[in-house]
């Protein structure tokens, strides 16, 4: 049972004279008879503990299979506790594969907005098709949620976010009006701060309603913690220091994004890594790069290649992630096999001429690791094999194939990097750093550095993602429109142009 759940015989007790649900309510982890819902009491969201006081109040929610709740399937009542900072996740089971469902919360005489889930199929269903969004990187500072607007208008039937949901760190010079509130500026290191911090991107119409019309699978990546932290390791801080830190942030990011029991955290520890099924035509394995990572080496940043960066004792996954990984891949029974996870496995040569510059913090600084994914993946003959990650702030569709040194080398997988949802501001379509990856890098298809997210429909024999990309994230009107669309055949590993 879920922390915070009690029998559907509790009382409901009145929790406020104000609207508790300012922070919306959300869905996900879709199986097929079941789904988490999510919500968080919070009248004065910046307050401490959202303004609630410290006692437990009674929330009682409702999912239906049609939009006015004339048909209600399921309803109980849960806990909001302020042990959990007054969030409420509740593990709802026995609802029908691949249906549309809506829910909502009421606690003393007020209710939620009404959302929007939707299960996984039966697990040997092959669905005709299926739309699913990846996004990533909201530095909510730097730019509008342009993007989670028109991702909601589409009403996907799953949205993977990979990462970056909020950042630790906040710029006294945003664009937006209040941009200069410590609330939103200082480092987030305590427990309230860190909730301060997710409550002010959730009071967010977009991304709210971004929630409100699907299930989300999330993972995190740096900045739910510390930029570029590493197991241990972030910085300078002595590492029994920042697993206090790293605590706090595991709690609060459990608190505030709709995730199974499995994912509660003991202290620093939190178990991300998971797989979901969507019968026979995708498999998510989403990935944690950063809790069992080896430290950065060469001091981090942007560097040659060396023997550090390709030792194999080193990993990126972390030894029996890896291994969990190449498993479940080889016993995948689903035409597509998708890896939700957070940065590039591409190679990413930054540098033009003859030198070679890549990220110690990607897949390069790990290189070992990526040649033990990808060999695996072609010994074992695994097929339609699909990378999808964030991180970068800009756009990288690249062919992977097992020597990237060698342009005949055979293509394995296929990586979609999604841009930004508002981190980096408006960017441009094609930066100076964007065209030295292209031109560095053959195996790179397309490139792109707007702001955006990447709509995709897959069916049994084609894949498609399309890049849709907002002229300006700076102002609150920006417009959204397809930038371009690129597809992969199934059996194909490389990319084309639709």
């Amino acid at each position: 049972m879920l922390p915070g759940i009690s029998p559907a015989t509790a009382a409901t007790t009145s929790a406020t004279k104000k609207d508790p649900f300012t922070l919306g309510v959300a869905s996900g982890d879709p199986l097929p008879d079941g789904v988490v819902l999510w919500t968080r009491l919070a009248p004065d969201p910046l307050a401490p503990l959202g303004g609630m006081d410290r006692r437990t109040y009674s929330v009682q929610w409702e999912i239906a299979a049609d939009e006015r709740f004339s048909r209600v399937v399921k309803r109980g009542t849960a806990k909001a506790e302020p042990e959990y900072g007054h969030s409420v996740h509740v593990d709802v089971r026995g609802l029908q594969p691949a249906r549309d469902y809506y829910y909502r919360f009421r606690t003393g005489g007020f209710v939620s907005p009404a959302a929007r889930t939707k299960t996984a199929p039966a697990p040997e269903q092959l669905l005709p098709s299926m739309t699913f969004a990846v996004a990533s990187c909201q530095a909510i500072w730097e730019g509008w949620f342009t993007a989670h607007r028109d991702l909601a208008a589409r009403h996907h039937d799953v949205v993977l976010f990979l990462g970056d949901y909020i950042y630790e760190f906040g710029n006294d010079r945003g664009v937006r009006p209040g941009d200069d509130d410590p609330l939103r500026t200082r480092q987030t290191v305590t427990l309230d701060e860190y909730r301060q911090r997710y409550a002010y991107y959730k009071t967010d119409p977009d991304l709210q309603a971004a929630h409100h019309t699907a299930p989300w699978i999330a993972v995190l990546d740096d900045h739910e913690v510390v930029d570029n932290w590493a197991d241990r390791y972030a910085g300078s801080t002595p590492p029994d220091d920042f697993l206090v830190r790293r605590a706090n942030a595991f709690r609060a990011y459990w608190e505030n994004m709709p995730l199974r029991a499995p994912q509660f955290p003991a202290g620093p520890d939190m178990q991300l890594y998971r797989r979901l099924r969507y019968g026979r035509l995708a498999e998510f394995s989403m990935l944690d790069t950063r809790q069992y990572r080896d430290d950065q080496v060469n001091g981090d940043g942007i560097k040659a290649p060396n023997a550090a960066t390709a030792d194999p004792t080193r990993s990126i996954l972390g030894f029996p992630q890896e291994r969990w990984l190449l498993d479940g891949l080889t016993a995948s029974r689903s035409t597509w096999n998708v890896l939700g996870h957070q940065t590039a496995i591409t190679l990413l040569d930054t540098v033009s001429g003859p030198g070679v510059a890549v990220p110690m913090d990607a897949w390069d600084g790990y290189s070992a690791s990526r040649d033990r994914l990808l060999g695996g993946i072609d010994e074992r003959g695994i097929q339609n094999v699909v990378s999808l990650a964030g991180d970068l702030h800009r756009t990288v569709v690249s062919d992977l194939a097992l020597d990237f040194t060698d342009p005949d080398s055979k293509v394995v997988a296929t990586e979609f990097v999604g841009t930004s949802i508002s981190s980096a501001q408006d960017g441009e379509d094609l930066d100076a750093g964007g065209r030295v990856l292209l031109e560095e890098n053959p195996h790179m298809k397309f490139g792109n550095f707007q702001r955006g997210y990447i709509s995709c429909e897959i069916t049994p024999d084609l894949w498609t993602s399309e890049f849709r990309v907002c002229d300006r994230v700076t102002v609150p009107d920006g417009t959204v429109s397809t930038r371009t669309k690129l597809a992969v055949e199934s059996g194909a590993a490389a990319v084309q142009q639709v």
